[in-house]
């Protein structure tokens, strides 16, 4: 069994799973996380099927965080632990990447042989998480796709006009009284009510320019699944040298589709760079208009500039005077060495609410918490 095993290898599988949870938006604690490294150790972390119920007893709260922790839990073992039925059948050998040719070599029984495999596979996802998306193989950036189905962005919340019945809050005098004519006149329980509170949309504008090309295809693969989550209040644009507005095409079901059909309504890919006109573009027919009012809008581009800087930064404080919160996302910004030294970051700096690193799947989901909480 495994808790035989060194305590590193039940932390490695546990631990990544309950993060790549956070990640995706459900509010795993510590102590949480806790019992449910108990409840494992008490159905045996080699039974799937009793580790999905250990975790879905111990790191769920309510039923409409179901659909999200299967979708996790299925894109985290992705499948190769086997279905177990009343006899354990053995695992029959196959070539997982990350595991070394001395356990590959150790044969074993069926059970460590399956928890190699989860093992490996959760190493791997836990690992590639992190990777630079420029960086990556053909094959690594396949992977990573995948991932992109543990991602639920939870949008920002706002304060509505309307208010809604609650157990507390201000008396809602209508539905009191109301309530008193119903008993004929008789006094009644005191009705409450309070301020309700609706999504807040966000705008996505994704810098498409020669520069940002290795980070393009994991930015609007992102795009895709903020649309698809929050179809009503999620608006995506490319910059560039144009700006284009290609929300349409991602609210396409399938991803692969969805992105081909972005990709060809893009004139300017892999071209220039020239962000205070396209965003004075926008401004000029969207943003003033309505979209960015009150919005958060977050930009993805590393600051490369050839156009007027001076543009840039009227058109930053414009920007930022219309949106709720303003992020700027640079794929440089979290490697070592990094300066924010780039004229457009430079002009755009004094003007942002945040300015955060975007160049892996584990910045990413820094990045949604900082806009669910905006």
């Amino acid at each position: 069994m495994v808790w035989d095993r060194p305590a590193a290898t039940v932390e490695e599988v546990l631990g990544g799973f309950t993060r790549a949870l956070r990640s995706a938006g459900l509010p795993v604690t510590l102590d949480r996380g806790r019992a449910f490294a108990g409840a494992v150790a008490a159905v045996g972390v080699t039974d799937r099927q009793g580790v999905y119920w250990a975790g879905r007893a111990t790191l769920t709260s309510e039923p409409d965080q179901f659909a999200l922790y299967d979708r996790v839990f299925e894109a985290w073992f992705d499948g190769e632990a086997p279905r177990l039925t009343g006899q354990r059948r053995p695992v029959p050998p196959r070539q997982v990447s990350g595991l070394s040719d001395t356990a590959q070599a150790e044969g074993g029984s069926g059970e460590r042989a399956e928890v190699d495999l989860v093992r490996a596979r959760a190493s791997d996802v836990d690992l590639l998480r992190h990777r630079d998306v420029a960086d990556l193989s053909p094959g690594e950036k396949a992977m990573l796709a995948s991932l992109f189905a543990s991602i639920r962005p939870v949008p920002p919340r706002r304060r509505a006009r309307r208010r809604r019945p609650d157990h507390r809050g201000e008396v809602d005098l209508r539905r009191t009284l109301r309530e008193d004519l119903r008993r004929g006149g008789e006094a009644g329980p005191i009705r409450f009510r309070r301020p309700a509170s609706r999504a807040r949309r966000v705008v996505l504008l994704i810098d498409v320019s020669g520069s940002m090309t290795p980070y393009a295809d994991a930015l609007l693969r992102l795009a895709h699944v903020w649309v698809r989550a929050v179809p009503h209040r999620t608006e995506v644009f490319t910059i560039g040298t144009r700006l284009t507005r290609v929300t349409r095409a991602l609210r396409i079901r399938n991803a692969e589709a969805a992105l081909k059909q972005a990709g060809s309504e893009v004139p300017d890919w892999s071209g220039g760079t020239r962000l205070g006109e396209v965003l004075q573009v926008f401004l000029d027919l969207w943003g003033q208009r309505g979209m960015a009012r009150g919005a958060v809008v977050v930009i993805f581009s590393d600051g490369w500039e050839r156009g007027e800087v001076g543009l840039l930064s009227e058109q930053m404080q414009r920007l930022h005077r219309l949106a709720h919160r303003v992020i700027w996302v640079n794929p440089h910004r979290g490697k070592a060495g990094y300066r924010p030294v780039q004229s457009g970051i430079v002009a755009a700096l004094p003007h942002l609410d945040n300015l955060l690193a975007g160049h892996s799947l584990a910045t990413f989901g820094d990045l949604l918490e900082v806009v669910r909480r905006a």
